[in-house]
């Protein structure tokens, strides 16, 4: 996660959307920046409001815009199922050897996942425990030159990034039949995608407040 804050910015760093290579391309520049340890670098926007938020605002009188990339569902898991194929560091081989791409979804949607699915939600990233949606500017992965661009203008400077941390190679093909029950288990992350690209792949919006959320649902 990076703060930024001239811009009045903060980036969320939703894991398997490119966030090394942006925390390496902008860390210099940042006001504060949690890198490394990944319950910090990747810390959830619940996490944020419970316990940053308030010290950003009491401490420094910042109450920064927020910020963050969503990449297509299907998308994301080949990414995490291609980087947990991957021997470990310390030579371990992969629980994942030999079990398919679909045998992996089954097992992330399941009602209790094995440690090795255990990959979390882009929707529960950046929504509160009410289910309402607490960042402003979601942009889609897959639409990097529109993400470039806002941070470009927000930052006052060229943003300029390499690969990092890139997934090995691996076939990852979902059959049909799986796909579905991905989308019927994750319907609220891929309906949160879609709206991402039907407004060209920047989703601008006022952070929804929990409790209307509540009395919306009942």
């Amino acid at each position: 996660m990076l703060v930024f804050a001239d811009a009045n910015l903060v980036l969320f760093a939703v894991p398997k959307t490119g966030t090394t290579a942006l925390h390496l391309a902008l860390r210099s520049k940042a006001d504060i920046v949690f890198s490394g340890k990944a319950a910090l670098k990747h810390m959830t926007v619940r996490k944020y409001d419970r316990h940053f938020a308030p010290y950003l605002k009491e401490a420094h009188g910042l109450e920064p815009e927020r910020a963050a990339v969503i990449r297509h569902p299907v998308e994301q898991l080949k990414s995490w199922y291609r980087y947990r194929l991957r021997p470990s560091a310390r030579g371990k081989q992969s629980a994942l050897v030999g079990m398919s791409f679909d045998d992996f979804v089954a097992a992330v949607i399941a009602d209790r996942s094995p440690e090795f699915a255990k990959v979390g939600s882009q929707l529960t990233f950046v929504s509160s425990g009410n289910g309402a949606l607490r960042v402003e500017h979601l942009f889609a992965y897959e639409r990097p030159v529109v993400f470039r661009q806002f941070l470009e203008a927000r930052l006052g400077r060229e943003v300029v990034t390499k690969p990092k941390n890139v997934s090995p190679p691996a076939d990852a093909v979902l059959s049909p039949a799986m796909e579905a029950q991905l989308r019927a288990a994750r319907a609220g992350e891929f309906a949160l995608y879609e709206r991402i690209i039907a407004a060209g792949g920047h989703l601008h919006s006022a952070l929804e407040d929990d409790v209307a959320k509540v009395g919306k649902t009942g």
